[in-house]
């Protein structure tokens, strides 16, 4: 039989709901598209600072070869990373922006070798770059 005394009223112990932890997901999906974008970068950065005499010559037009391939993958992985952080953008949006973007790194790129010994700036490669990234970001689309 409850007491209507306000005396003998129990006073209800405040209820404290655990924080919820934040969600990582977003952090973790963000990390997992474009970490792969810095490492390609990173890796591209520590070959061009190889000096030529540490990068044996293993058949005819192989630094076309090599820049083809790296920039496609960089270009390949930028449009994924693009596209899955901005989904509003179109495909032909995310081919001109994956595009700039490669291009202008494979630019700074060969501004970099300048300054490697036995290395120099050539716009063959930066034009292979720029279309390298290209064909790679297609090819994701």
């Amino acid at each position: 039989m409850p007491i209507s005394n306000p005396m003998y009223v129990r006073k209800q112990k405040k209820v404290v709901m655990p924080v919820k932890p934040k969600d990582n997901s977003r952090v973790l999906r963000l990390l997992s598209l474009w970490l792969p974008v810095l490492f390609c970068m990173a890796g591209i950065f520590y070959f061009s600072s190889l000096p030529a005499n540490e990068i044996p010559a293993l058949f005819p037009l192989q630094d076309i070869l090599f820049h083809a391939i790296i920039y496609g993958v960089l270009g390949y992985l930028f449009s994924r990373a693009l596209k899955n952080t901005n989904p509003g953008l179109g495909g032909i949006s995310i081919v001109a922006i994956t595009f700039l973007f490669v291009f202008s790194y494979g630019i700074s790129d060969e501004f970099h070798q300048r300054f490697v010994p036995g290395r120099d700036v050539s716009v063959i490669d930066c034009l292979v770059d720029g279309f390298a990234g290209f064909i790679g970001s297609l090819l994701y689309k």
